[in-house]
């Protein structure tokens, strides 16, 4: 709202609760959804790496225009099309390392909240009935436009001619929408009809997090109108403020160019999975500040690719020093205490996690450097537990980073030693070439084989 950093306190000493807002669920969600998940799911990791307990809040917008237009095309219910999408939501939230909310509400469930909502709004005199339609009269509430820095008499200047020419304001916006032929609805003081868009987050926020949120975060397209108009339904209900620190992430390029349908480079996370690790995606989506724009396209990613590789080849590393150790102290805990105050202070610092990766990838060269001839297993462990933490904050850590190569690519690796030891040249080199077409390279040392990601 200030527009500068504030110190960060919550209202409640060691606790959090943060609402952000979630996809509506017509479709796969893109590239552009993707980013506020990230960021957002990894505040809330920093946060409880800090000691925080976080209560975190994200919705399923489950009925809206585009909804009901997709549904009536596939001649299927419009909870039938949600029910399907959130599914399928959940599972590239899984692949991107993506934790659940601790609730995920769903528009369609709160339906008795929302009507409460604005039936207060009505009672209190900030909304009005027309025809069926409820809409919030922005003239009553004095600070509308205060978060996107906008006057009211100057947007009202500029609105386009609404559709309903009888709203007493150009900018008043829908809080519930009378019921057309074949759509669905709920019955209400107004009649049958169904919310607006904005005032579900207002309704399901306060439920679950209380009249005042910590943080509020979203996507920057979202600043105006959906989050000026759920500043100006809950204040004008409650009377209290209705979030202490917004957040809101810059906008994502395809390179370089603005990501549209129209234009022919709109891609959906699942789309971009079948080409990219989750986790390599995940860490070209960290590696800007997340108040900046950034610019997404294949050879960024293919970068991306190969940085993740050099965290695998650092943790196979010290995993094969802690099964081969050596006697050799390494003066490993000034380099962990330096790794770890630098992260601090990047993500401290405005969430910065361009900054606390840069960190990490410092971290990692120092302990290649210093396990270069080996090591005591104990040191190893300290290395790689150290850089486990930073990365699962980060949400880099996955299943996947858990076991980084393959029980298949260590068969063979197995295989070729056995091969090796009877001398069977022929086929330890066949195995060791098909170890390389699954992206992984066999390196013989004195302690055994190591096996790295090309």
């Amino acid at each position: 709202m200030t527009g500068k950093k504030e110190e960060l306190n919550p209202l409640i000493p060691g606790q959090f609760n943060i609402y952000a807002c979630g996809p509506t669920v017509y479709n796969y969600f893109h590239i552009g959804n993707a980013r506020p998940f990230i960021v957002f799911d990894t505040l809330r990791r920093y946060l409880e790496y800090r000691g925080y307990k976080v209560n975190f809040v994200q919705n399923f917008t489950d009925v809206d225009d585009k909804m009901i237009r997709v549904a009536a095309e596939e001649g299927i219910t419009v909870k039938e099309l949600g029910d399907r999408y959130i599914g399928e939501y959940f599972k590239d939230a899984e692949a991107l390392n993506i934790r659940p909310a601790t609730v995920h509400p769903k528009a369609t469930e709160h339906i008795g909240d929302i009507i409460a909502l604005v039936k207060k709004l009505v009672d209190t005199g900030h909304a009005y009935e027309l025809h069926g339609d409820v809409y919030f009269d922005t003239q009553s509430f004095p600070g509308y436009g205060r978060l996107s820095g906008q006057d009211l008499s100057e947007l009202e200047m500029g609105a386009r001619i609404d559709i309903n020419e009888e709203k007493k304001n150009p900018m008043d916006f829908a809080l519930w929408k009378a019921k057309k032929e074949g759509e669905i609805a709920w019955p209400s003081p107004w009649g049958e009809g169904r919310p607006g868009w904005h005032i579900e987050c207002s309704a399901m926020s306060m439920k679950y997090l209380g009249d005042t949120l910590d943080i509020h975060g979203g996507g920057q397209d979202l600043k105006f109108p959906h989050h000026e108009n759920e500043i100006a339904q809950s204040e004008a209900a409650t009377g209290k403020p209705f979030a202490n620190y917004w957040m809101h992430n810059g906008y994502i390029n395809i390179d370089n160019r603005k990501m549209s349908k129209s234009a022919g480079n709109f891609f959906t996370v699942r789309d971009i999975l079948k080409e990219f690790r989750g986790p390599a995606v995940r860490l070209f989506m960290l590696s800007a500040h997340y108040r900046n724009p950034i610019n997404f396209s294949r050879e960024l990613l293919t970068q991306s690719e190969t940085a993740y590789d050099r965290i695998l080849n650092c943790r196979e590393n010290l995993k094969f020093i802690m099964e081969h150790p050596k006697d050799e102290a390494v003066e490993i805990a000034p380099v962990i205490a330096a790794a770890s105050e630098k992260f601090n202070a990047a993500m401290d610092d405005d969430l910065n996690t361009a900054d606390a990766i840069g960190g990490i990838f410092e971290y990692i060269k120092e302990i290649n450097t210093l396990f270069e001839s080996g090591g005591r297993a104990e040191d190893a462990k300290a290395a790689l537990t150290e850089l486990d933490t930073l990365m699962d904050v980060l949400g880099i850590l996955s299943d996947e980073t858990g076991g980084a190569v393959p029980e298949d690519v260590r068969e063979m690796a197995e295989k070729r030693q056995e091969a090796r030891a009877k001398k069977n040249w022929a086929e330890a080199d066949r195995l060791r070439d098909e170890v390389r077409t699954r992206g992984y390279e066999l390196k013989d040392t004195p302690d055994g084989v190591k096996i790295n990601k090309i």
